[in-house]
C-alpha cells in the first residue's frame, strides 16, 4: 500500500534539491522532520494547502490595519530551518521539573519540537485522551478533525497560521468527555534551541458538556544566545455547560521571537479563560479571537506581561458576540521599562441578533521609564439592542506618592517599583482558577524582576 506521507511529500521540494527561497520567504521546503506514517488524508492534504498558503501570502505591510504601530521587521525574517533533535535531554527534563507545577494531572516536555517525557496521561479518568498532538492525529483522526484550526486567522497573521498549519507540530490533544472534571494542570513545556531555528507549538482542548480541564503552557529556551521562531496556535472548543482554561507564560531568551494565535469557542452555558503572559523575547506576538456561539456562553481573556529592553509586545483581540445574553470580559495589562513597547488592539463585536450581550474590555499599562511606549486601540462595533458594552485604556506611570509610602516604610525606591510593578501585573493572574498555578506565575515575575537592571 503506498504511503500517503511520502506521496504528499514528492510533490513538495526536498533539502537537497530546494532552490533558495523567494525573497521575502522563510522556508524553502515545508517545516517537517520525523512523524507518524498513518496520519489521516484529510490533514495531509490541509497541510499541503496551507504550505501553498504560505508561499502565496504576502507579508504584513504599513497599510494593513491589524498590523498598525508594528514594527514590521519584526516579523521578517531570515532564512530558517526546522528544529533538531536535541543530544542531551535530562537536564532540560530536570529543569522543567524544578521550574514547573509541584501537582499536575499530566506533563508532557517537548525540546526542539520533538517529545522528551510524559508523564501522568495513562492515570487521567476514564475516556480522557490526552496525546501529543501528531499522536492524536494518527489515533483520533476525525475526532482532531472537528477542531483543529477552524477559526480563520482574522487579526493579521494569516501568513503565520499558513505556515504552521503546514508544519510538524508539537503539543498535546486533550479532550475530555461528558461529566469529567480534571482536578489539576495539564502542563506542558517547550524547549527550544539552534540558532535561526523555528518551532510549531500547538495546543487543541476540547471540553464536552459538562466537563472541565485546565491546560498551561511553558515556553523557555535552552541557551542564552540562539535565535529560535516559535510559531503557536491553541484551539479552544468550550461545549455546553463546560469550563475550560489555558494559561501560556512565554520566557524566551531575548534574542528569539514568538507568534501565538488563539481561536477559542464558547458554547451554551460554558466559559473559557485564556491567559497569556509575556516576559521573554525579542519580540511577542498574540492574536486572540473568542466567538460566543449560544446563549450563556462566556470568555475571559486575560494577558499579564513584563517588558524591558527593546522588547516589543502586539496584542490583538477580538471579542465576537454570535448569540445573545453572552458575557465576555477582557483584562490585559502591560508594565514597561526602558526603551519597550506595547501595542493592543482589540474590539468588542456584538452580531445582529445578538441582544443582551455584556462586553468588557480594559487595557492598563504603567510605564516605569520615559522611554517606554504603550499603543492603545480598544474599538465597539454594535449590531444588536439592549447590550452592556464598554473599552477602555490607560498608561500612567508609577506615582510618587507611592514611591514615598514605601520609602517611609524603609524600602528601597527600586524594590518598591517592583513591588508596585507585581503587583500591577498579579491583578490579571489573580482571575485564573487554581492558587499553586497563580503562586507560579507571581514566582516568575519575581524571578524576572529580579534580573532587571
Amino acid at each position: 500500500m503506498p504511503n500517503p506521507v511520502a506521496e504528499i511529500e514528492s510533490t513538495m521540494p526536498d533539502r537537497e534539491s530546494a532552490s533558495p527561497a523567494p525573497r521575502g520567504e522563510w522556508f524553502s521546503h515545508p517545516p517537517r522532520h520525523d512523524e507518524p506514517a498513518n496520519l489521516p488524508d484529510w490533514y495531509l492534504e490541509r497541510r499541503k494547502e496551507c504550505w501553498h498558503r504560505f508561499l502565496e501570502t504576502p507579508e504584513p505591510v504599513r497599510t494593513d490595519e491589524h498590523w498598525r504601530f508594528a514594527t514590521l521587521g519584526n516579523a521578517k525574517f531570515e532564512q530558517l530551518d526546522t528544529a533538531t533533535a536535541f543530544p542531551e535531554t535530562e537536564e532540560i527534563i530536570a529543569k522543567t521539573h524544578r521550574w514547573g507545577l509541584k501537582e499536575t494531572a499530566a506533563r508532557f516536555v517537548f525540546a526542539g519540537n520533538r517529545l522528551v517525557e510524559s508523564e501522568g496521561a495513562a492515570d487521567l479518568p476514564q475516556g480522557v485522551i490526552c496525546l501529543p498532538i501528531m499522536e492524536a492525529l494518527a489515533a483520533h483522526g476525525d475526532l482532531v478533525r472537528e477542531h483543529f484550526m477552524q477559526e480563520e486567522a482574522r487579526l493579521g497573521g494569516a501568513k503565520f497560521a499558513a505556515l504552521h498549519g503546514a508544519a510538524t507540530l508539537s503539543g498535546i490533544f486533550v479532550h475530555v468527555p461528558r461529566g469529567v472534571v480534571i482536578e489539576k494542570p495539564i502542563e506542558v513545556a517547550h524547549w527550544a534551541a539552534g540558532d535561526q531555528t523555528a518551532i510549531f507549538p500547538h495546543t487543541l482542548v476540547v471540553t464536552e458538556a459538562n466537563a472541565s480541564v485546565t491546560v498551561l503552557d511553558w515556553f523557555r529556551s535552552a541557551t542564552p544566545e540562539d535565535r529560535t521562531l516559535a510559531v503557536a496556535n491553541v484551539d479552544i472548543a468550550a461545549e455546553d455547560g463546560s469550563r475550560a482554561q489555558y494559561v501560556a507564560f512565554q520566557n524566551w531568551n531575548d534574542r528569539s521571537k514568538h507568534f501565538h494565535l488563539n481561536g477559542t469557542r464558547v458554547g451554551r452555558d460554558a466559559r473559557a479563560t485564556s491567559c497569556f503572559v509575556n516576559v521573554g523575547s525579542a519580540w511577542s506576538r498574540n492574536e486572540s479571537v473568542s466567538r460566543l456561539t449560544a446563549p450563556g456562553a462566556d470568555s475571559r481573556m486575560l494577558s499579564s506581561n513584563l517588558a524591558d529592553g527593546n522588547q516589543e509586545f502586539d496584542q490583538r483581540t477580538l471579542q465576537l458576540h454570535e448569540a445573545g445574553h453572552t458575557t465576555s470580559d477582557l483584562l490585559y495589562k502591560n508594565a514597561l521599562y526602558d526603551r519597550s513597547r506595547t501595542i493592543f488592539s482589540g474590539l468588542i463585536q456584538v452580531c445582529p441578533g445578538a441582544h443582551h450581550t455584556d462586553a468588557y474590555q480594559k487595557c492598563r499599562n504603567l510605564l516605569g521609564s520615559d522611554e517606554a511606549e504603550a499603543n492603545s486601540m480598544p474599538g465597539l462595533e454594535i449590531d444588536a439592542d439592549q447590550v452592556k458594552c464598554s473599552h477602555g485604556s490607560t498608561s500612567g506611570q508609577i506615582s510618587d506618592e507611592e514611591i514615598f509610602y514605601l520609602r517611609a516604610r524603609g524600602i528601597a525606591p527600586r524594590k518598591a517599583r517592583q513591588m508596585i510593578s507585581q503587583g500591577f501585573l498579579n491583578e490579571a493572574v489573580e482571575h485564573l482558577d487554581g492558587e499553586e498555578l497563580k503562586a507560579a506565575i507571581e514566582q516568575r515575575f519575581e524571578e524576572r524582576f529580579a534580573v532587571l537592571a
